[in-house]
């Protein structure tokens, strides 16, 4: 039997462009020989919609796009994700994960999801009731077990055992003769070796064949990797597809795998720049962008972002605004005006001096002999932002906010200043990671200033000013930081079982928590490492709770 597997980039809630992405792609792997084709999970309303499946309308024109898919299929079977009603009497939630089997122009069966996640950046019991039973379905004498994401992540791979269930236990004890998985797994940092691993063990325990078909591409915060394959009864790669990119391929299951390595790249830099890169673009594109507007300081952050904007949007489709000041280094606009020739990209200068000055003046007469400090700091970048702003109304582009992950967890960064923006491209990037992938874009030829990578950073709002007057050197803080956001450690553990200094953990700790407002108001961020600020971390801003 030969499979085919569309590896597919939905929108969210566009049902008319996703049922015809899926029924080309459909198309397509009956051309190159399939017997029946998979797509992912929730295919034809993009994941996750949300609240936008409380809205009346929305199931309803899923299923109407269903219909529509159903009417096109004909002898080869369809496999689909989508969303569908409960049944009338069902007590519960409203709605249901679910999978339909098409051929011949009907429905012929519904599967429903068994295993609902609600952890992390999953919040499916919220929308969902779980499928009461696991059944095969039979095509041409072929028994399939169709499972839906979450119904295959083994207890190993999971924090805690979450569930009473084992959906493919269940499947093979009623005779299956292969595993199908339609999947919308969101990239994380190592997560697609990660996956590759438990996939193997999954058809190694279960003696069948797997295939395996995620989702790619980025809706708001989350970036789908792709990277779907089959395996055989042993666990060995038939297939992989590529990450990051749609891409239709058939897979004949009666064959025997290949012992090898992941059939993925593992290169960790190169894996976060392809989701940086696909999760702008698609952030851009299906919002309406096509162009974006950006900061350059002569800094690391904003060169990188620009790197990853340039190659998303093309360069001709980034502005980019160097604004000195009194206190800016000669390097700042030097290296602004490099980096932006490198990229192709442009590139304007206007300086904020003469401005910072008209309003220290008009807020003389209420401030009076009061000493300057932080407020004439984060007058200045809020001048920036200002004039990013009326860039981004003035031209329709989406503004890019640099700031990196460790600068937000602890607030080192201004609202209304630098925080201005539309999207967070690098905020779930720790600032170890952002020179780890800089180098990598450097890595061939210079692209990024290599003045801007080994020079000291600095917010230059004060005179001779260095980040590390106010922050811990960058590779302590985010060792503390990755300890105490990432795995959620408490302040004594971090202290007596990682040797870290029991003040500078507690100051870390303290920023962390008195920042979370900051937070709750900056643009969302792409999401790369397993605990990003925002989608998946719900900190209250007004607590007492201390560790």
């Amino acid at each position: 039997m030969k499979i085919g597997i569309a590896q597919l980039n939905a929108v969210i809630g566009d049902f008319p462009g996703n049922a015809k992405r899926i029924l080309t792609a459909y198309r397509e792997c009956i051309e190159i020989g399939a017997d029946i084709v998979i797509a992912p999970e929730m295919a034809l309303t993009g994941y996750p919609p949300r609240d936008l499946l409380l809205k009346s309308q929305f199931v309803p024109k899923c299923l109407q796009a269903l219909d529509y898919l159903a009417d096109e299929v004909k002898s080869v079977p369809l496999v689909v994700g989508y969303v569908d009603h409960c049944e009338p009497d069902n007590v519960g939630k409203p709605f249901r994960n679910a999978a339909a089997f098409l051929l011949e122009g009907e429905i012929k069966n519904k599967i429903w999801k068994t295993l609902l996640p609600s952890y992390d950046v999953f919040d499916e019991r919220r929308y969902f009731e779980p499928g009461e039973s696991c059944e095969p379905i039979i095509w041409n004498d072929t028994r399939l077990g169709i499972t839906i994401c979450e119904d295959i992540w083994t207890e190993s791979y999971l924090h805690r055992p979450l569930y009473q269930r084992d959906p493919v236990k269940e499947l093979k004890s009623k005779g299956i003769d292969v595993l199908l998985n339609l999947s919308a797994s969101p990239y994380s940092i190592g997560k697609p070796a990660r996956r590759w691993e438990m996939l193997r063990e999954v058809a190694k325990e279960a003696e069948l064949p797997l295939v395996y078909c995620n989702s790619i591409g980025g809706n708001d915060q989350l970036i789908f990797d792709g990277n779907s394959l089959a395996l055989d009864a042993h666990g060995k790669a038939l297939i992989s597809l590529s990450s990051f990119e749609e891409e239709c391929k058939v897979v004949d299951v009666s064959l025997s795998g290949k012992d090898q390595n992941l059939p993925i790249d593992t290169a960790e830099e190169e894996n976060i720049y392809k989701a940086l890169v696909i999760g702008l673009r698609d952030y851009a594109h299906k919002c309406g962008f096509t162009k974006a507007c950006l900061g350059l300081s002569g800094g690391i952050d904003s060169a990188l972002t620009a790197a990853i904007a340039c190659e998303a949007l093309g360069a001709d489709n980034v502005h980019g605004m160097t604004m000195p000041s009194q206190f800016s280094s000669g390097g700042s606009v030097d290296h602004s005006i490099e980096l932006a020739k490198n990229l192709g990209m442009h590139c304007d200068t206007v300086p904020i001096g003469d401005t910072f000055a008209e309003v220290k003046n008009a807020m003389k007469p209420i401030f009076g002999d009061l000493a300057e400090d932080v407020t004439e700091e984060n007058m200045q970048a809020r001048i920036r932002g200002l004039f990013l702003m009326s860039l981004s109304n003035k031209t329709n582009r989406l503004l890019l906010t640099t700031g990196n992950k460790s600068e937000l967890a602890v607030g080192y960064c201004t609202m209304y200043g630098d925080m201005c923006g539309g999207l967070a491209v690098i905020s779930d990037l720790p600032k170890m990671r952002v020179y780890a992938l800089s180098r990598w874009i450097n890595r061939n030829e210079e692209i990024i200033p290599w003045d801007t990578i080994d020079k000291p950073p600095s917010a230059e709002l004060r005179p001779d000013q260095k980040d590390q007057d106010t922050l811990p050197p960058y590779e302590v803080l985010d060792s503390i930081l990755e300890l105490y956001v990432e795995q959620q450690l408490s302040g004594e553990e971090i202290i007596e079982h990682h040797g870290h200094d029991e003040n500078l953990v507690r100051w870390v700790q303290r920023r962390v928590d008195l920042n979370e407002w900051k937070r709750h108001q900056a643009a969302p961020g792409l999401r790369v490492t397993s605990k990003a600020f925002g989608i998946g971390r719900r900190m209250p801003i007004v607590q007492r709770f201390t560790d």
